[in-house]
């Protein structure tokens, strides 16, 4: 399997948005897999169910960090090359996607009781996601 299958089938299995990215790629950087799903737990329904930004997104920015991120405070240029690369990365998510707010991706807002029931009850979530945590896939590894 590709890392496209394997970041939908980790959302499949039940795992949000965000989540389902990052395992993906967590034995790229020698990453284990349970603390990458941990460190990325709280992105699901764009940060915490607040409609905000989708958290296939949130975990392919987890990603470009871990490879292109800066770990000396000093190092402007490294620094620089992972904005430019999150710019880049958020630029063709939009091309594909139009938005990457998770409420405008899924046509409620997440961050209310009924927004959510609304999602899972429609299937909207089951429906939609597997493809922006396939984009989000494929944009990475186009990128790294």
């Amino acid at each position: 399997m590709n890392k496209k299958d394997i970041a939908q089938a980790n959302f499949q299995r039940g795992f949000n948005c965000s989540q389902s990215v990052i395992a993906a790629f967590s034995e790229d950087f020698d990453l284990d897999q349970e603390l990458a799903l941990r460190v990325a737990a709280g992105f699901g329904g764009g940060m915490g169910r607040r409609g905000d930004t989708c958290g296939a997104v949130s975990g392919a920015l987890m990603v470009i960090g871990l490879k292109y991120g800066a770990i000396d405070p000093q190092d402007k240029a490294t620094k620089e090359h992972a904005y430019e690369l999150v710019r880049v990365f958020i630029d063709l998510f939009k091309e594909r996607n139009e938005v990457i707010r998770c409420n405008d991706l899924l046509g409620v807002d997440m961050s209310t009781p009924e927004g959510h029931t609304l999602a899972k009850s429609e299937g909207r979530t089951e429906q939609r996601c597997p493809k922006f945590v396939g984009d989000a896939t494929e944009i990475l590894m186009e990128l790294l």
